[in-house]
């Protein structure tokens, strides 16, 4: 089995992604890389609250009673950036997802979505606590039928690789399994 966070906090990767299709398991591998670390954890929910859609809300129920009632949370929605701002040393920043908060800017034009990002990346290297980010796996295979839905699988994996290039750990979590993504991979060379 390979490395996973040791206890205390000593060592903590400053950036691991968890990333994996909807239903395999990465919500769950990431509270537990997040409790596994010792440090105090700050659940930083990116999704909006949605309280007439009786099924994100049974979803949300679910991520609620599955985490330790000691943990912190911040529901940030679109506010990412800010949320990691309020992290402090001694804790863990559980963000979960990147994929809705993704969602929360697609009416977003071009350069705003540019700054947008900018702003999460720069709000990340800043951030004091070492963060696991839980991201959605798009576009495997299926072209979507829309233009929105074009768009975020395009923001969604752009956003992916330019944050792999800050993490100092990574996992892709499929059928209840999690892999070590850079103990088993190599880099894609870059577009030219």
């Amino acid at each position: 089995m390979a490395a996973e966070f040791p206890s205390g906090g000593q060592h903590c990767p400053h950036l691991t992604l968890v990333s994996g299709p909807s239903r395999g398991g990465k919500s769950r591998w990431a509270e537990h890389l997040a409790a596994q670390s010792g440090l105090a954890v700050i659940y930083l929910a990116t999704g909006p609250s949605l309280p007439d859609d009786l099924s994100w809300q049974e979803r949300l129920q679910r991520h609620r009673q599955r985490r330790p009632p000691h943990w912190g949370c911040l529901e940030v929605g679109g506010e990412l950036a800010g949320g990691l701002a309020d992290l402090e040393q001694g804790q863990l920043g559980l963000v979960d997802s990147l994929g809705t908060w993704v969602a929360a800017h697609l009416a977003l034009g071009p350069e705003d979505w540019r700054l947008r990002c900018d702003a999460l990346i720069t709000a990340i290297n800043r951030c004091p606590a070492p963060l696991v980010l839980v991201c959605e796996e798009t576009g495997w295979g299926v072209v979507p039928a829309t233009a929105a839905g074009s768009r975020f699988r395009d923001r969604l994996g752009t956003m992916q690789q330019q944050l792999q290039g800050l993490s100092e750990a990574a996992w892709l979590v499929v059928q209840g399994r999690a892999i070590d993504l850079l103990a088993l991979s190599q880099p894609v060379p870059p577009d030219h």
